[in-house]
């Protein structure tokens, strides 16, 4: 008999809500759910595919303990007791900096990955913590933290209602969004243009948001941070800068001139191969649009100047009055937000507070580069401890980091190694325990971090469609019983993590003059909690003492759990608001425009007016049905255009003899690869680009659909030596290589052989 269930789609940051069609306990198809507060109905390839990537067969059902060098299947019970017997002794011997913590980007699509890893954390003492972060959005926390006080506080464009909207490195048609959570960002791009908006796209490639626009500028790879600092001396020479209601909460106007004085666009059309006029244009279309946005991401991130790219971002958003207005860029509120604090100043961002222990890396928001991973563990001792075991969780750096080859080689020497993984995959194949947590059918959903960057602030959750099938163990139990085992809290009931978040947070509420529960006993507000397990009542927990929320009875109205689950298809909590000075937390209790670490790292930029490209530079590539590795084992999203190839501009490709559909070979600093070429006018001249996620050629994995056209891993082209200094993001683009034409009589067009 079958059934439907509601379900919010975990497969990207669109968070779209889905029904699906349940036959026993197995889902059988999935359709976009038209009552939803937030989507209506809207639903991509990845989330028609949700039945096919939940019933995967190659997903781990039992966890993998190994034994005598083999992983084989075990119980819950052995597999954390092998937990236990592999982690504590590396602490006990080394100190909690020789566990090195890594955090994939499925963490932030699970309730799981959302209420456990700072636990783990907080217990270990570890400042060993390294995540997907630093290969995509690290600069943006970074330059928010700089300018806001917040790393998390990151404004997003007023999609529905702005008037101007420009795109820099961004490809939404393809991502769904980032860093901007919005279901159905291509209707709402076309919605734009509809109602006489404009949008712009600067980009190396000519994308198929590219193709939406009114005008691409494909710009030289790697350049967005001088492009931008030229259209901030245009606004600021030509008088064009209004910041109307912002004005009491800005400090540091009168300084940018003097120090963004050299990046005139006479001085940058060269390194950004943009005429002149057309950045004059830029700022001035931005100026003179009634609002504006200008929104970047991971093509303007993953360079050499990504923190610099991120702040100036912000600073037109400033400079035209359009951060914190409609239409512009807003901070979204998210309903498990803390209580807000009142305005004021506060204690501001540090970077570098520690450092990594080899190239002496400065740590940003807690974070090592995941670049500097493999260095951590290979390096011999000479200062400080390496790192000896590893707990991964949904992470698979082998093929997300640079030089794969090399942390391959790495984790296999290193004491000890868990994954929480369903798969076995490129990394999770060198663990001692494996632990696979369910299907996602299986489990229930909230989005935490997704909610901070929406469009339009709403909440929503859904419960696990389909029954824990017997022998499974719940995510959240998972994460629970691995702090315990990792901390030397073995043994002791996993409830018991939850238990004492909540007492440790009602306790802290009670005492906080400004929460709405301040002065009451908190046990009495522990035991109006309501939910069927510890996860939800931590839920409850946020949404009663969150902006919206019950207040414990001290606003009736407001937000329970009890009341969301009397709402499977979400609450609408209407369009985002002016919050300003509120989320602010600098030291000034003002947005700092010329923050001092930004200040300092303003001469190497400098510096970049006069590089250009020797030869031909690398980007990479998202497709609609694909997001990174994780999703290449499902036969529906690879395939057709999702696949492995070189593309390449026909200029180009004529040079050096590359034919398409024939393989290339392609060398960068870490290696080299062999990919087919795809020759295409969708990339600028000087330019090639491979697709992020593939290299799923590797022994001892249990990926068969993948293995079939594993494509080849585009970060072993790099050997992990270049970052963005702020950030420690690894830079991945605009990185120079080496292409031949490799024809199948066995020689290159240089005569060498193959």
């Amino acid at each position: 008999m079958s059934r439907t269930a509601l379900r919010i789609c975990p497969l990207c940051e669109a968070t779209c809500g889905l029904t699906l069609t349940i036959d026993g306990s197995r889902v059988t198809g999935a359709r976009g759910d038209r009552d939803d507060v937030f989507s209506k109905g809207f639903i991509c390839p990845k989330g028609a595919a949700f039945p096919a990537l939940d019933a995967d067969p190659d997903r781990l059902r039992a966890p993998l303990v190994r034994v005598d060098g083999v992983l084989r299947e075990a119980g819950w019970d052995e597999a954390f007791d092998a937990v236990a017997a592999g982690l504590r002794p590396v602490v006990e011997r080394y100190g909690p900096h020789a566990v090195g913590v890594v955090l994939g980007n499925p963490n932030v699509h699970t309730m799981a990955g959302a209420l456990y890893p700072p636990l783990l954390l907080a217990g270990l003492g570890t400042r060993s913590l390294f995540t997907a972060s630093t290969v995509d959005q690290m600069p943006k926390h970074v330059s928010s933290g700089l300018l806001f006080g917040d790393a998390n506080a990151i404004p997003v464009p007023d999609l529905d209602r702005t008037d101007h909207l420009l795109l820099i490195g961004a490809n939404p048609l393809e991502s769904n969004g980032s860093l901007c959570t919005a279901p159905d960002f291509p209707g709402r791009l076309r919605a734009l243009r509809a109602r006489g908006g404009t949008l712009t796209v600067v980009d190396p490639r000519r994308t198929r948001t590219a193709r939406l626009a009114d005008r691409h500028v494909a710009v030289r790879p790697g350049t967005d941070a001088l492009l931008l600092a030229a259209m901030v001396t245009v606004l600021l020479s030509e008088d064009l800068t209004d910041l109307g209601g912002l004005a009491p909460h800005v400090q540091g106007v009168d300084e940018l001139a003097a120090a963004l004085a050299a990046f005139t666009p006479e001085a940058v059309a060269p390194a950004c191969d943009v005429e002149a006029d057309t950045v004059r244009a830029l700022a001035r279309e931005l100026a003179a649009a009634p609002t504006a946005a200008v929104y970047a991401r991971i093509g303007s991130c993953t360079v050499p100047h990504g923190t610099l790219a991120s702040w100036l971002v912000d600073v037109l958003n400033t400079l035209t009055g359009n951060l914190d207005r409609p239409g512009g860029a807003l901070f979204p509120q998210a309903a498990t937000d803390r209580t807000p604090r009142p305005a004021g100043p506060g204690r501001g961002f540090a970077l570098g507070r520690w450092h990594s222990r080899v190239s002496r890396h400065p740590e940003a928001k807690g974070e090592l580069p995941l670049a500097a991973l493999a260095e951590e563990i290979d390096t011999p001792a000479d200062a400080g401890t390496p790192v000896r075991a590893v707990i991964a969780v949904a992470a698979n750096p082998v093929l997300s980091a640079p030089d794969g080859n090399r942390l391959d080689e790495a984790l296999g020497s290193l004491d000890f190694m868990v994954s929480v993984d369903p798969y076995l995959n490129e990394t999770s194949r060198h663990a001692d325990v494996v632990l696979p947590p369910p299907p996602p059918a299986q489990s229930p959903h909230h989005d935490f971090a997704f909610n901070t960057l929406a469009v339009r602030n709403q909440v929503r959750y859904t419960r696990p469609a389909v029954p824990l099938e017997p022998g499974r163990m719940a995510e959240t139990e998972i994460m629970a019983r691995l702090i315990l085992a990792a901390t030397g809290m073995h043994g002791t009931d996993p409830a018991a993590v939850d238990a004492l978040v909540v007492d440790q947070t009602l306790g802290k509420a009670v005492r906080d003059p400004n929460s709405p529960v301040h002065g009451r006993d908190p046990k009495e507000l522990a035991a109006r909690l309501t939910g069927d397990d510890g996860p939800e009542r931590r839920l409850d927990l946020m949404l009663r003492l969150g902006p919206y929320g019950d207040g414990f009875g001290a606003r009736p109205d407001g937000l329970t759990l009890e009341r969301l689950l009397a709402h499977p298809h979400g609450i609408d909590l209407g369009p985002l608001r002016p919050r300003l000075p509120q989320p602010l937390k600098t030291v000034s209790g003002k947005v700092e425009l010329l923050p001092g670490p930004i200040a300092d790292d303003l001469p190497r930029l400098r510096a970049a007016l006069a590089e250009r490209p020797a030869g031909l530079v690398l980007v990479g590539r998202r497709h609609l049905r694909s997001n990174n590795s994780w999703m290449h084992n499902v036969p529906a999203l690879t395939g057709g255009t999702n696949r492995c190839t070189l593309h390449i501009h026909p200029d180009d490709a004529g040079r050096l003899g590359v034919r398409d559909g024939e393989p290339v070979r392609v060398k960068g600093a870490g290696g080299e690869v062999t990919a087919p070429a795809e020759v295409t006018t969708d990339v600028r001249r000087g330019v090639v680009s491979l697709p992020h996620g593939w290299g799923h050629d590797r022994p001892g994995t249990r990926l068969r659909h993948a293995a079939t056209d594993p494509g080849v891993n585009v970060n072993q082209l790099l050997d992990g030596s270049l970052l963005d200094p702020l950030s420690g993001n690894a830079v991945l683009n605009g990185v120079p290589v080496e292409v031949t034409a490799r024809p199948a009589h066995g020689r290159d067009l240089s005569g060498a052989p193959r």
